[in-house]
């Protein structure tokens, strides 16, 4: 019995409509149509995607790399230009500050399309943001992307922390023999990452000539259209009503934290009086206080940088205070019959320092100031808000005594 059956196994193929099953009568061996139930659980589910050449044991292939390419160097990843959902709901992620101080790719030389020997070369940092809006961007080209190891950050601040810098665009181009690759001796480098690298020193360290790019990779198409010739456009950064806007989730999550112990501090101050600790007082006083601290976020993370061309000064701090105040103001409107003298200048002073800090914050995302103006606003700016807070908090409890 053992023999036949061993014969008979041996003997079925995938597609054959015999299958060997027992019963209580022993093995039959008639042809039956297959139970799908049955096939499930003797022959298991359908085979996945066949191995490609390209895995490794202990390796992922990322979802962005659809192929390898043959170079004198060995296979290069070449990416997708378009992005699935993977790439979707990482960007919204990162973009509320989720995962936003890992989400990178592994420096080294990639590819898209089918470029040659003479494809022209774009560097790039080894945030993925900023590596996806590039491949996207570029479609249909024909290059070479080389990404440094700028650990994680964009081009613009990378390149002011020195991460972006001329010793890394020299190491990372010997380290993967981009001389092998191509035969020109060119490197398109976005001009955000002009604050870090020197042109001369990549050119005496690696042997090939910088090139300064467009600021946004939108223009690249463009710029390699017009012999890497840059029109005054491509040289101007822009901060538009859209963009500082998408900074605002980034800016939101970061406050979660904090606020916790915000709102726990404004219970218990909001509790103090003459009977020393009120039940009765906190609730409603921690109320107008919570109000007070929700319109200073207001007005910093929202109002402020979305009216940001149009509101006086040039100091973001200051900006940031004016429409704290403003805010401010509608608090004290609301709670009007409720409130004392003391009682409104400590709310004022609430919405105020919250919203100078937090706009202060968006100082170093726009084109409006250098790194030493962030540095010396931040000097100023910085212990007034630390004394605003301070005398917001002695006020508040102070003007419990004397209602």
């Amino acid at each position: 019995m053992d023999k036949k059956l061993h014969e008979h196994q041996e003997g079925c193929t995938d597609d054959s409509l015999a299958c060997a099953c027992t019963s209580q009568h022993g093995i039959s061996l008639q042809p039956v149509m297959p139970d799908p139930v049955q096939d499930e659980v003797c022959c298991g589910s359908p085979p996945g995607p066949a191995s490609t050449p390209h895995e490794r044991p202990g390796y992922v292939l990322l979802s962005f790399v659809e192929d390898f390419v043959d170079t004198p160097v060995g296979p290069v990843p070449k990416i997708k230009t378009a992005w699935d959902p993977k790439d979707h709901i990482g960007t919204v992620a990162v973009r509320w500050g989720i995962k936003r101080n890992n989400y990178k790719i592994a420096p080294g030389l990639y590819c898209v399309g089918f470029p040659d020997p003479d494809a022209p070369v774009l560097v790039t940092a080894n945030y993925k943001l900023t590596f996806d809006v590039l491949r996207r961007q570029i479609g249909s080209l024909h290059a070479w992307i080389l990404v440094l190891d700028t650990r994680g950050i964009n081009v613009w601040c990378a390149a002011g922390k020195e991460l972006f810098s001329t010793a890394e665009v020299i190491h990372r181009v010997q380290l993967t023999g981009l001389k092998d690759v191509v035969r020109h001796r060119q490197l398109i480098l976005p001009q955000l990452a002009a604050t870090g690298v020197c042109a001369q020193q990549v050119k005496k360290g690696s042997g090939f000539k910088v090139v300064w790019g467009p600021i946004r990779a939108s223009d690249i198409k463009r710029f390699l259209e017009n012999g890497l010739n840059a029109d005054v456009s491509m040289r101007r950064v822009s901060f538009s009503f859209m963009e500082r806007l998408a900074l605002l989730p980034v800016e939101l999550s970061q406050l979660l934290k904090p606020t916790l112990w915000v709102l726990c501090g404004i219970f218990l101050i909001s509790g103090i009086g003459s009977n020393i600790f009120s039940l009765a007082a906190a609730w409603p006083r921690g109320l107008m206080a919570t109000m007070a601290y929700s319109a200073g976020i207001l007005a910093g993370a929202l109002v402020a940088p979305a009216f940001l061309p149009w509101i006086p000064g040039r100091s973001f701090a200051l900006k940031g205070a004016l429409t704290g105040s403003f805010c401010g103001i509608g608090v004290i409107l609301i709670f009007y019959t409720a409130l004392q003298l003391w009682d409104s200048v400590a709310l004022m002073l609430f919405a105020t320092t919250i919203s100078s800090y937090l706009a202060m914050n968006f100082t170093g995302s726009t084109p409006f100031t250098s790194p030493s103006g962030v540095e010396k606003e931040m000097r100023k700016a910085i212990p007034l808000q630390a004394l605003a807070g301070l005398m917001a908090v002695v006020t508040w409890i102070g003007s419990a005594f004397v209602q």
